[in-house]
């Protein structure tokens, strides 16, 4: 390889990686928007509550906002959103959109449905 395609090698892999740390800043500042579907006050719902909101606190924080629907107060949102479980999680924004089910208590699943983890 003569001293020009090294350049332009070089210079291509420069320019991949400087794609690269920009997406990653990007992501970083992006705002998440959740909504959580729960059943009034129960046990599995106010610690899916909890669970999340530590969650969001530890890698999110300043970036989200965490929508709490009570089912049982506004069963229109349900029902628009097709919630056939509880507690339900869904990541609205940044696409794509994602629902996670059960009390947010498995850290990695919930870093992984968020898309703030890899599996």
């Amino acid at each position: 390889m003569g001293k020009g395609a090294k350049a332009m090698k070089e210079t291509e892999i420069k320019g991949a990686t400087e794609d690269f740390q920009q997406s990653l800043q990007d992501t970083e500042n992006e705002k998440y928007f959740l909504r959580l579907y729960v059943t009034g006050i129960t046990p599995k719902s106010t610690r899916a509550i909890q669970n999340l909101k530590k969650i969001c606190e530890e890698n999110l924080k300043g970036r989200y906002e965490l929508e709490v629907i009570d089912i049982y107060q506004q069963p229109t949102l349900a029902k628009d959103e097709q919630i056939i479980a509880t507690p339900t999680l869904i990541k609205k924004l940044p696409n794509p959109l994602r629902r996670l089910i059960g009390d947010m208590s498995d850290k990695e699943r919930i870093l992984v449905g968020l898309e703030l983890k890899r599996k």
